[in-house]
């Protein structure tokens, strides 16, 4: 048996560990050229300004409702996403400035993604970063939690009850995290969020972990007080989240609930993403939920952050067989990202001249591909992003040019333009399968007067990562568990998966628009 896995995005894109040989495939069309619409994407730059959050869902639901519908391993489940600007009332008065706020965030992700590698690699763990003589306890934590800056840019956000009766609150969506965690009272320090904070005595699910829980266990640091567990996540840039480590009820679309998740009860907290309550973190750890609710697989699409449309995350639903697939890859020394085998990219159609080693994992851990919801911008090597870059402007040297702007050193003015013909922008992926990108997924505005740039970026790590602009539109499905290989579900050859869609990401029924589909089989 192979053990097969997903990532599915909307376009269809699927990642898996199989030792399985893929059939012959014959070789896909090439699209050498991709149509940007210049005013549509003017248009949400402008329009993004005047969004007004949506409506908070405060009600509590009753013991009826919650006990409906309870959740198993085989169950569909879901959740509604919805993008940062669907959530939190923006105070900047203009689209550049709203770029600015979110490559600053989305540099510090990044490094904070990179600074983790590294101490993984290194045989660092989180605990040694602390000193020898901190104990770690609510009451003596000063320094706040996780920072909208260090957990990533916090564009999308999911609707969660917590809980019962269940109190709705916003987390935001980490596939790069595996602790899920909420602000909760008494607080030492919180953040300002959308939602009433969290009372645990409100709720009669809540329930402390003791110390011997392998929940617990779980975590990279923890210590006991009373006989009851508390926890700490840092993140790469010093911050981090504390406070007690418990089991509570959850429940996601639909009235489902599932029972005994283990989540962070954080009373010291501070500056993390503005409105959210906490974070869902969609890792592969053992802590992550998809791991405690045992899913087989999940996925989502990622709407455009411009937009106040809302999609789904699901756990557990059927997998489409028409994909684009790639291989996913686990690496020993961190097993929360997911690496996926990737060659090569090509432009226009060309494949470009970069060594295949540039994107290998390597042995040590090092070096590699990951898929992240929250970095924004993808970045590659160094040397590879030359090539791009030289690639892609050979293709648009009738484009007029403009200035550089933050970390993108490709930009063009666009103003007079309607639409405009780019050079198609492709990854390759170690299974001889190609995903081409929508032109708006990598060449994006940066204002709203018509400026437009390369939306990838270089790196001097030897980690690259596909961000969620390159995902915007496409339906991400991971697969976790092993599956037969003559499952209807699945093809042998499938790994992560890509493929589009007449459903806007999430929810492949609701919220109907134009998207892409991604699937991922591990």
């Amino acid at each position: 048996m192979a053990k097969l896995g997903f990532h599915l995005l909307c376009i269809l894109f699927t990642f898996s560990f199989s030792t399985v040989h893929p059939r012959t495939i014959s070789p896909a069309t090439t699209v050498s050229t991709s149509e940007l619409d210049v005013s549509d994407s003017i248009q949400k730059s402008l329009n993004v300004l005047s969004f007004s959050p949506q409506p908070l869902q405060s009600q509590m639901l009753t013991s009826s409702e919650l006990s409906s519908s309870s959740s198993s391993s085989s169950s569909i489940l879901s959740l509604q996403l919805h993008s940062r600007v669907a959530v939190h009332k923006s105070s900047h008065k203009s689209y550049e400035s709203i770029t600015s706020a979110r490559l600053a965030r989305d540099s510090a992700r990044v490094e904070s993604l990179q600074t983790r590698l590294d101490l993984a690699v290194n045989g660092v763990k989180n605990s040694d970063l602390k000193p020898v003589d901190t104990e770690l306890s609510v009451e003596n934590l000063e320094v706040p939690v996780v920072s909208g800056t260090s957990q990533g840019s916090g564009e999308y956000f999911c609707r969660v009850g917590i809980g019962h009766p269940a109190s709705q609150a916003y987390m935001v969506l980490d596939t790069g995290s595996d602790v899920n965690w909420l602000q909760c009272a008494p607080c030492a320090d919180c953040y300002q969020q959308a939602d009433p904070i969290f009372e645990p005595a409100s709720s009669s699910s809540y329930s402390p972990l003791t110390c011997e829980a392998h929940q617990c266990k779980s975590l990279d640091v923890s210590e006991c007080r009373n006989g009851t567990c508390l926890y700490e996540v840092s993140y790469g840039d010093g911050s981090y989240t504390v406070g007690d480590f418990v089991t509570e009820t959850l429940t996601l679309q639909g009235s489902t609930t599932v029972e005994n998740i283990a989540i962070g009860c954080g009373h010291n907290n501070e500056g993390l993403f503005v409105g959210a309550a906490g974070l869902i973190g969609l890792g592969g750890g053992r802590l992550s939920f998809p791991s405690q609710i045992n899913a087989t697989s999940y996925s989502y699409c990622l709407v455009d952050r411009d937009s106040d449309s809302a999609s789904t995350l699901e756990f557990n639903s059927p997998i489409p067989h028409d994909a684009i697939t790639a291989p996913l890859l686990r690496n020993s020394k961190l097993d929360t990202f997911y690496y996926i085998g990737l060659t090569g990219i090509s432009v226009a159609g060309q494949l470009l001249n970069i060594p295949s080693s540039t994107f290998k994992l390597t042995n040590d851990g090092n070096s590699g591909v990951i898929v992240d919801s929250g970095t924004a911008i993808t970045r590659l090597q160094t040397e590879a992003y030359n090539v791009l870059r030289d690639a892609f402007t050979k293709g648009t040297k009738e484009l007029p040019a403009a200035t550089g702007v933050a970390l993108f050193d490709t930009c063009y003015d666009l103003s007079k333009r309607k639409s405009v013909q780019v050079p198609t922008v492709s990854f390759h992926f170690t299974n001889g399968k190609k995903l081409d990108l929508p032109a708006k997924n990598y060449l994006i505005p940066v204002d709203s007067s018509g400026t437009f740039c390369f939306a990838f970026a270089p790196t001097s790590s030897s980690l690259s990562i596909i961000g969620n602009v390159q995902q915007q539109g496409t339906r991400v499905i991971m697969i976790l568990k092993t599956r037969s290989l003559d499952s209807p579900l699945i093809n042998a050859e499938t790994g992560i998966l890509f493929s589009f869609f007449d459903f806007y990401c999430f929810s492949l029924c609701v919220f109907l628009l134009k998207l892409l589909e991604v699937c991922i089989r591990v």
